[in-house]
């Protein structure tokens, strides 16, 4: 009888005296929804529907956070923005609230464009085929532009000093954009390499502009510590992608979880790339 091996886990086994490593077999993903592709009203829901924090600055008064189209009349004065795009869990993930208050305090304003403002939103749990991911990953590349438009019309956003920031799914077209609209780019939780997640990396890092990149050393989803992730040289992070940057930085957080906004490192990593960019 062949030797029983568990889902999800290697088994060591010996066939004519030699050892063989059975390899972990990948759980069966999942996907609901119908939308692949957003409609001329659903973006523009993206920006009204997103979350935006404003520090005091920007306000003359107290700072804001809530929705794009509830914004009040404001007296102060222009503070620089950071374009944030979700993961896949959407705007509910409370640690983002938490992370655009933390921006906020330092003096930078932050809009999270809403990606699920597209009614039958695709939604997914991982591994998928890579053709599905990467029509998804399409879908919140066209998320940039509308919020870049609606920027330009607010009194409260300095659009020279823009950043391009997001988090695993939202970060992989952070890394792909391909426009000069921003001074640099943060991207958290996410490897800029080959793997299961992308068909090809298609990196687009705009040569001499700053980079951030942050994510665990052992993230379940982009490093070797998932057994199904499709790349046995994969390294986990972004750094042979911004080999040629002398302006690139990469943080590997030692046993974070996927996600890290609001780790100490985290916030520490970011706050000081913030400042050194953003210097008037």
């Amino acid at each position: 009888m062949a030797p029983f091996i568990p889902l999800a886990t290697a088994a060591l086994f010996s066939i004519a005296g030699a050892s063989v490593v059975a390899q972990p077999l990948a759980p069966k993903g999942e996907i609901k929804g119908d939308a692949w592709v957003h409609t001329r009203e659903s973006l523009a829901s993206t920006v009204q529907q997103a979350d935006v924090c404003l520090p005091a600055a920007a306000t003359g008064g107290a700072p804001y956070c809530g929705k794009f189209k509830d914004i009040p009349r404001l007296s102060g004065k222009a503070v620089p923005v950071i374009v944030f795009l979700h993961g896949s869990s959407g705007l509910g993930l409370k640690a983002i609230g938490i992370w655009q208050q933390w921006l906020a305090g330092l003096g930078y304003a932050s809009i999270a464009p809403d990606s699920f403002a597209l009614a039958g939103h695709v939604t997914y749990n991982s591994p998928i085929d890579k053709e599905s991911y990467e029509r998804i990953l399409a879908l919140r590349a066209s998320e940039i532009e509308p919020a870049l438009t609606a920027l330009r019309d607010q009194v409260w956003a300095d659009t020279g000093r823009l950043i391009l920031a997001g988090a695993s799914e939202g970060a992989v077209p952070v890394a792909r954009y391909q426009g000069s609209d921003f001074m640099a780019r943060i991207v958290y939780s996410w490897s800029c390499e080959a793997n299961y997640f992308v068909k090809e990396p298609q990196n687009a890092f705009e040569v001499g502009k700053p980079v951030l990149n942050v994510i665990s050393a052992s993230d379940p989803f982009f490093s070797r510590s998932n057994p199904w992730l499709g790349n046995s040289q994969a390294q986990g992070h972004c750094g042979a992608a911004l080999k040629e940057n002398g302006r690139a930085s990469v943080l590997l957080v030692p046993d974070a979880p996927h996600t890290l906004l609001n780790l100490r490192a985290t916030q520490t990593a970011t706050a000081g790339f913030l400042s050194l960019l953003t210097k008037p």
